[in-house]
């Protein structure tokens, strides 16, 4: 099975830096996405960390019915073609249905599968069928361990380009916890793995029907996934959180991105 380099004119290699998908939660326009873009560009250029843009064209899970779900698929599809065009970095964007997987590869290289759909077998081999690297976020609900089978459809489908992304487990009914035995178990079975930093310090079901959050503890889940060996990280980011239109309460302000980094190149240069 083939790791992460060379699947999109990546430049990571295991065991130097890790790399990064970064961005907002959802597409919110062009000028925002292009403006995020560019500030992270900047930042992972100058610390040399691989980079990949994120941005999913539509939320499907939410909570509530008037709930911010996108600005319509080709125009958000088409903002992540021009983010990959005007920086020449790989972009990676949701799924939720078999049928959308050919649609959103035409205009992303990595699909990634919602943790809360990631045993939907259909899913996953319209996925994996498309060619296209494949990012699973582990379930809540699953143990590490259970992602192999995840892994073993996209393989078994024709495609070894799958990278797991941990997201934390369900921890009574309003909360999350990470268990960070899981990184150096899920890399056992051959595929880079990824913590999001962001979405597993959710605090989901909330009495008013928004998810919410503790962005004053991403430094250090972030910290503990790299010190673990972590291949990568998973942040959403924004310029202004509080009015992001979709999962601001968990988001990293985008001006603090920066610092945070370099303290994290720190870490993983301590460890090698």
């Amino acid at each position: 099975m083939s790791s992460l380099p060379g699947l999109f004119n990546l430049k990571y290699t295991p065991g130097k830096n890790f790399f990064l998908m970064a961005g907002p939660c959802a597409i919110e326009g062009e000028e925002i996405a292009l403006r995020i873009a560019e500030k992270i560009v900047t930042i992972t250029d100058k610390l040399e960390i691989p980079y990949i843009f994120k941005g999913s064209y539509r939320k499907a899970n939410r909570s509530r019915l008037d709930s911010f779900t996108g600005i319509g698929d080709e125009k958000a599809l088409k903002i992540l073609e021009k983010v990959n065009k005007t920086f020449g970095v790989p972009t990676v964007t949701d799924i939720h249905e078999s049928d959308e997987a050919a649609m959103a590869a035409a205009y992303a290289d990595v699909l990634q599968i919602p943790a809360f759909l990631c045993r939907q077998t259909d899913l996953l081999i319209a996925a994996a069928k498309t060619g296209k690297v494949v990012n699973v976020k582990k379930g809540q609900f699953l143990s590490a361990g259970s992602m192999k089978y995840a892994v073993d459809k996209i393989v078994e489908s024709g495609n070894d380009k799958v990278i797991l992304t941990d997201r934390g487990n369900t921890f009574g009914y309003q909360d999350l916890i990470v268990d960070y035995r899981g990184i150096p178990e899920m890399r056992s079975f051959g595929v880079p793995v990824v913590m999001d930093c962001t979405h597993s310090l959710q605090q989901p079901n909330q009495s008013g029907g928004v998810t919410g959050g503790k962005p004053a503890l991403i430094e250090t889940i972030a910290k503990a996934a790299i010190a673990v060996g972590a291949d990568g990280l998973f942040i959403e980011t924004h310029p202004d959180p509080a009015h992001a239109r979709s999962d601001g309460a968990n988001m990293l302000h985008l001006d603090l991105l920066e610092e945070l980094l370099v303290k994290l190149v720190r870490i993983r240069e301590a460890i090698l």
